[in-house]
């Protein structure tokens, strides 16, 4: 029988719990340079320390410690730390986390292939200049 996992967050720990439906996972760092959409699965961020900058379709607003955002499935987005380090907690599914691992280990002209095994796609590229 599974058991429920108590984790206190302290700064030598990072918070970590998996389940059936929902992963709450601590991280640090930016997400993809490029606008991407999960057609299935919702996302969540909560600011533990400094700011992360959300990107939309048509805006882009400042998370500062203690603010959550929450991005149902279908809303194209992406996220970057604009002012150094940051702590967040996301809040995702199995999928999205499984998709997460799979960036990271992938070469990044592969990301859109990776994105559509996951029901989930780039929508804008990040242009330079």
């Amino acid at each position: 029988m599974p058991q429920p996992i108590i984790a206190t967050g302290t700064n030598e720990s990072r918070i970590s719990a998996s389940g059936n439906s929902l992963v709450v996972q601590e991280w640090s760092g930016s997400g993809p340079d490029y606008l991407h959409v999960h057609y299935a699965d919702d996302e969540a961020w909560h600011v533990l320390q400094g700011t992360l900058t959300f990107r939309f379709s048509d805006s882009e607003v400042e998370a500062r410690e203690g603010t959550t955002v929450f991005v149902p499935a279908g809303v194209p987005h992406t996220y970057y730390e604009a002012y150094g380090p940051t702590r967040y907690l996301m809040i995702l599914t199995p999928r999205l986390q499984q998709l997460i691992l799979e960036l990271h280990s992938t070469p990044y002209q592969e990301h859109g292939e990776v994105l559509r095994r996951f029901n989930s796609a780039i929508v804008e590229q990040r242009t330079s200049g």
